[in-house]
């Protein structure tokens, strides 16, 4: 079931919050995103039949498609995959399954929903933790001797245990007394523990030994992943884990020991179930590049392939039953987000049928000067924000005027209009241009020349000549 119930508006706020422009698009997803949640609240026997609203986005890279696309994903807590539409191929062409994209969603889903589970047990995984590590530092002390005596077959000995050792204990007082003594000494070190005073102590445990298998890749028309994955749980199980022992410290070891205990206190059937209905009601998948598998008027060669892989997708995005390897998969209500800058092409050339199910359509705008002020600045993770906390971990108090980042996004808006334009992207490029050499000295600035201003000055002078320069603008910038 879907985690939110925000209004479009309060989508929209939180989406601004680290993207700049781009409302339509935003109105777009966030009307996408609520229409989950009014779904769910209508009438059982209604709700298989509303399907979703799958949008396509419009316009060049670096314009904010994907980050769209993936915080919305994060606002709603739902498994969210991005792969790109030119990577799959019509069935019988070298290339991915068009399923693979589900069955990669799922594995992300149970991932999610065993991260989940693991922070419900985690309180009891580190009070069996904490138990082990008292074991380990106050071993059960027992006199054992083997019985030499035979014993009828079939039977054991009084006292005995299986495997012929007969195992005594302490009696009467003193065996009260053993056991009143271990307890005492066994809750002092338990107080030790828990107060820290352990924390260095040196200890021995066993770990289970994961060594790395060499990878082997199968090519198959379909379920290539299943096909790889089964394999290695097939050896897996054919093999017993291989144990080793461990020296570390003890703070080091109850990590450990509880990370150990939690895998057990994991029911994975529920996992399971929880991650397929995740995926299968709030599911999201971006198909970047979309634009890229619509064929021309060629009836030959690439093109016939990029309309086959269109005629694969077709019916994942219908709605159909995907097999993975932890059951079948519906697809009728996973949103599908499309994105692509359509340079050569135009939606309308995509098949019909695909067409049909993608009915928001929305165009992103491309970013002008004035973009790349406010996306330098405002976001929650402005790129400006980023590189003054980065050098603050060498100490250097780090500092932009206003008329700094308005030469830094005339540069970037330059660059962009004289070669090819990816938008906001180019900001990273002249940002580590442009900090290149503080990032390299900051460790042995001096003190005294720890605070450092950038101005307008210190901008044009650092990339004047890359700017300037347009055959070396082009492969540095």
């Amino acid at each position: 079931m879907s985690s939110t119930n925000l209004t479009p508006r309060e989508i929209v706020s939180q989406l601004d919050k680290y993207i700049i422009g781009q409302h339509d698009a935003k109105r777009a997803v966030a009307v996408a995103l609520r229409n989950r949640w009014r779904r769910q609240n209508v009438p059982e026997e209604l709700r298989e039949e509303i399907a979703p609203k799958n949008i396509i986005m419009i316009g060049p890279t670096g314009v904010g498609k994907t980050e769209i696309a993936r915080r919305l994903a994060k606002l709603d807590k739902s498994p969210f995959l991005k792969i790109e539409a030119s990577k799959f191929t019509e069935v019988g062409y070298v290339g991915r399954d068009v399923e693979s994209m589900v069955r990669d969603l799922v594995e992300l889903a149970i991932n999610m929903a065993k991260s989940e589970e693991q922070k419900n047990v985690k309180a009891k995984a580190m009070e069996i933790a904490e138990e082990r590590i008292l074991d380990i530092l106050l071993p059960l002390k027992r006199r054992e001797k083997v019985h030499t005596e035979e014993a009828p077959e079939g039977t054991l000995p009084a006292g005995e245990a299986p495997g012929g050792k007969l195992l005594e204990m302490p009696e009467g007082d003193a065996a009260v007394q053993d056991d009143i003594h271990r307890t005492e000494t066994r809750e002092k070190l338990r107080r030790l523990f828990r107060s820290g005073k352990l924390d260095d102590r040196i200890v021995e445990i066993e770990v289970v030994d994961s060594p790395t298998s060499p990878m082997i890749e199968i090519f198959s028309t379909s379920g290539v992943e299943d096909m790889g994955m089964n394999i290695k749980e097939m050896f897996g199980n054919i093999f017993p884990q291989k144990k080793k022992e461990r020296k570390v410290k003890v703070s080091e070891a109850v990590n450990i020991l509880a990370d150990e205990e939690a895998q057990r206190l994991v029911d994975m059937d529920k996992v399971t179930r929880a991650a397929i209905e995740k995926v299968q009601q709030s599911g999201i998948i971006f198909l970047d590049e979309i634009d890229k598998i619509v064929g021309g008027d060629s009836s030959q060669g690439p093109d016939v392939s990029r309309e086959g892989v269109q005629r694969d997708l077709l019916p994942i995005v219908e709605g159909s039953n995907v097999n993975t390897k932890y059951g079948m998969v519906k697809t009728d209500h996973i949103l599908f987000i499309a994105a692509g800058a359509f340079s050569a092409s135009k939606p309308s050339d995509l098949i019909p049928e695909l067409q049909g199910r993608f009915p928001i359509r929305v165009e992103l705008d491309s970013l002008e000067k004035e973009d790349f002020i406010r996306i330098l600045t405002e976001p929650h993770n402005a790129l400006v924000k980023q590189y003054v906390e980065m050098m603050a971990t060498e100490e250097i108090d780090l500092m932009f005027q206003d008329d700094a980042i308005e030469e830094i996004a005339e540069v970037a808006a330059l660059v962009n209009g004289k070669m090819e334009n990816i938008g906001a992207r180019r900001l990273y490029t002249v940002m580590e241009i442009l900090l290149e050499e503080i990032s390299f000295d900051a460790p042995d600035i001096a003190v005294a020349e720890k605070k450092i201003n950038i101005d307008a000055n210190y901008v044009r002078d650092k990339l004047k000549d890359v700017a300037e320069d347009e055959d070396l603008s082009r492969y540095v910038l």
